[in-house]
């Protein structure tokens, strides 16, 4: 059985994403932009084995996503699964998903279903129904593959191992916006929830989160949004932090905080001009002012990308091991600090990551770590967070 209770134990088995082919964009029409995009695809997917060769090395068994069936679902393109992070967490041996397993599968079910069969209203129920019952459907014209989401393999892999998985069924569905990696941190007995906003009432948050995970201590650090690209408590004793966060001297007593504030805006800087005609959502260097990319990124792709904002800095990291860590790019302040706690970090470069919004924790999932869950604050921590 998989389980992962802190993300600085030894990684056995971790999902990578996956971005388009460059032959998906032959729908782009204006040649010097597809042939933009299509460049993008290839060094993405290089980049990805790149990550995928360094895990290897490690002893890491990897896992991707498959591509959708249907990439048109009659309005825009769907998403290509880049970022498994932001759609699942393994805490301890639960694998908690927040993806949408239920595209049309109801009303393409009703169109075929016999008035004896049971109703279903997402397609976890579709694959629990009799064996008969799904081979009828699809001899009835139901291609189920058009309704598979991309992480489907990926979560029938974790529960043969005898998991667990909580598709998105939160006792609040609110509350199910922070239960991904993006949004938690796991530290053994105590798990840290970002907030989707500062304005959020952390009280009413926690209270959501103490209904779902009994067993744990359970912290809110008001982050604003992905708390990953805010912080990353690379070992025990060490963080590496965007933003001086009030809350660390409760929630990590005694632990050294490495503060990178504005560090690597001077990087972006054609970024920001380009931020008043794209909103701050993406950035293609060398085309900033290029009006046709622009118009066939804010027309077709816009619904791709967040904001560019979350993944500049070198915060959003991913641990193989106590002594290991996978980095974008250097940074002398984090090497320095890595240095000091006798851990080595490889950088593994993602050419495109200011475009697609993601950093190497971002397009990585971790499933399976060797270890059992500890206790770093015996004496407990200040709960009201």
């Amino acid at each position: 059985m998989y389980s992962v209770y802190q993300h600085w134990d030894p990684l056995r088995v971790c999902a990578v994403g996956r971005s388009y082919p460059p032959e998906f964009y032959s729908w782009i029409k204006v040649p010097h932009v597809r042939d933009l995009f299509e460049r993008i695809a290839r060094e993405t997917e290089e980049d990805y084995q790149g990550i995928i060769d360094k895990l290897n090395q490690f002893g890491v068994k990897v896992l991707r996503p498959n591509l959708p069936t249907r990439v048109w679902n009659g309005t825009r393109y769907i998403n290509s699964p880049m970022t498994p992070r932001d759609h699942m967490i393994m805490v301890g041996s639960t694998l908690y998903s927040h993806y949408n397993t239920d595209v049309h599968i109801t009303e393409s079910y009703d169109k075929v279903k016999d008035p004896s069969w049971p109703l279903i209203s997402s397609l976890e129920q579709f694959f629990q129904l009799p064996d008969h019952i799904q081979q009828e459907c699809q001899s009835l014209g139901l291609n189920i593959n058009e309704h598979k989401h991309p992480y489907h393999d990926i979560f029938e892999h974790v529960r043969s191992q005898g998991n667990t998985i909580a598709n998105g069924q939160m006792k609040n569905p609110r509350m199910n916006q922070v239960i991904n990696g993006a949004f938690m941190t796991r530290v053994g007995r105590d798990l840290y929830f970002g907030t989707e906003h500062y304005n959020q009432d952390r009280q009413e948050l926690k209270s959501w989160v103490d209904q779902e995970f009994v067993h744990t201590r359970n912290h809110i650090i008001n982050t604003g949004g992905h708390s990953d690209s805010t912080f990353c408590p690379v070992a025990p004793g060490l963080i590496i932090s965007l933003k001086d966060v009030p809350t660390y001297a409760d929630t990590f007593p005694d632990w050294e905080v490495v503060y990178l504030p504005n560090q690597s805006w001077g990087k972006v800087i054609p970024f920001l001009n380009l931020k008043r005609k794209n909103g701050g959502k993406w950035w293609i260097p060398g085309f900033e002012h290029d009006q046709d990319v622009i118009d066939t990124v804010e027309v077709w792709l816009k619904h791709w990308v967040g904001y560019v904002e979350e993944t500049v800095f070198d915060v959003n990291m991913l641990v193989i091991d106590p002594k290991n860590v996978m980095v974008f790019n250097y940074n002398k302040q984090v090497f320095d600090a890595l240095a000091r706690h006798g851990i080595t970090p490889h950088v593994v470069p993602f050419r495109h990551r200011y475009f697609w919004d993601g950093g190497i924790h971002c397009v990585t999932a971790d499933l399976d770590r060797d270890g059992t869950m500890q206790d770093f604050f015996p004496s407990g921590l200040t709960q009201n967070q």
